[in-house]
C-alpha cells in the first residue's frame, strides 16, 4: 500500500514574539507529528490573558477556519486561557477542538485516590476565574498557584524577545513544590499555561506527583484524530 503522510493538528497561536523552546507548544520540534500554525494577528498575551478575549472570537474563529481548510484534522491553541471560548471554536469549525490543558480535568481526577485533588498551575492566578476553570470542568475548589511576578511570566505577558530558561525552572519549581506543601491532597499537577511544557519533568521530581500539561494532552488528542496503523 502507498504510505500517505499523516494530517497535520493546527494550533492557533497567539501573536507573541517571545522566545519558543523546545518543548513549548509554539516550537514544532516539540511534537512528534505534523502540526500547522496559524498566528491570529493582535492576539498578544497580555489580551488574551490579562484582558478580554471577546474582541478576538471571530478572529481565533477565522484563522481557524483557515487551518481546517488547509487540511487540518482538528484545532489546538497555545494558551490555556481560550478555554473561555473552545464551546464556539468547536461549534464553528466543525473539528474537534483542544483549547486548554486544563480540559484533561475530567480524566485525570477518576485516576487519584479517594480524597485527592488536582492542582494547576498557571502563569496568572489572579486572571485565572472560576468561569476559565468551570468550562474546562476543573472543579472551582481547585487549589491554584500562579507565576504571577516572576520573571517567567514577565517574559510572557510583556511578549519580550528574551526568556531566563533557568529562572523559570527555578520559579516555576518553587511556585509548584509550595503548591503541593500547602496542599499535601493534589495527587496531580495539571500545567495551565502551554508555555510550562519544558520544566513538567523538573516539577515532577521535585513535587513527586504526575503533570499533565498541553503536551499530554495534545499527544492524546491526535491519537484519536489519526489513529497508529499496526502491521498484520
Amino acid at each position: 500500500m502507498p504510505v500517505t503522510a499523516d494530517p497535520p493538528l493546527g494550533i492557533l497561536m497567539l501573536d507573541s514574539r517571545f522566545p519558543r523552546i523546545h518543548g513549548d507548544v509554539g516550537n514544532a520540534q516539540t511534537w512528534p507529528f505534523a502540526v500547522q500554525y496559524g498566528i491570529v494577528e493582535g492576539a498578544t498575551p497580555d489580551a488574551i490573558i490579562c484582558d478580554d478575549v471577546e474582541p478576538f472570537v471571530q478572529a481565533f474563529i477565522n484563522r481557524g477556519l483557515s487551518l481546517v481548510a488547509d487540511g487540518c484534522v482538528g484545532i489546538a491553541t497555545t494558551c490555556g486561557f481560550l478555554s473561555l471560548i473552545r464551546p464556539r471554536l468547536a461549534a464553528a469549525l466543525g473539528v474537534p477542538v483542544a483549547a486548554s490543558a486544563l480540559e484533561q480535568a475530567g480524566q485525570i481526577l477518576p485516576m487519584l485516590r479517594p480524597g485527592q485533588s488536582l492542582g494547576v498551575l498557571t502563569i496568572s492566578s489572579g486572571n485565572l476565574s472560576a468561569a476559565h476553570l468551570q468550562v474546562a470542568g476543573v472543579p472551582t475548589d481547585t487549589p491554584v498557584a500562579g507565576m504571577d511576578g516572576t520573571a517567567f511570566a514577565t517574559s510572557i505577558l510583556e511578549n519580550r524577545l528574551t526568556l531566563d530558561v533557568e529562572a523559570a525552572r527555578r520559579d516555576m519549581v518553587a511556585r509548584a513544590l509550595a503548591l503541593t506543601d500547602a496542599n499535601p491532597n493534589i495527587g496531580a499537577l495539571i500545567l495551565e499555561c502551554t508555555n510550562m511544557v519544558p520544566y513538567a519533568a523538573d516539577i515532577a521530581a521535585v513535587t513527586g506527583r504526575p503533570v499533565y500539561s498541553i503536551y499530554t494532552y495534545l499527544r492524546w488528542f491526535y491519537a484519536g484524530l489519526s489513529p497508529q496503523t499496526f502491521a498484520p
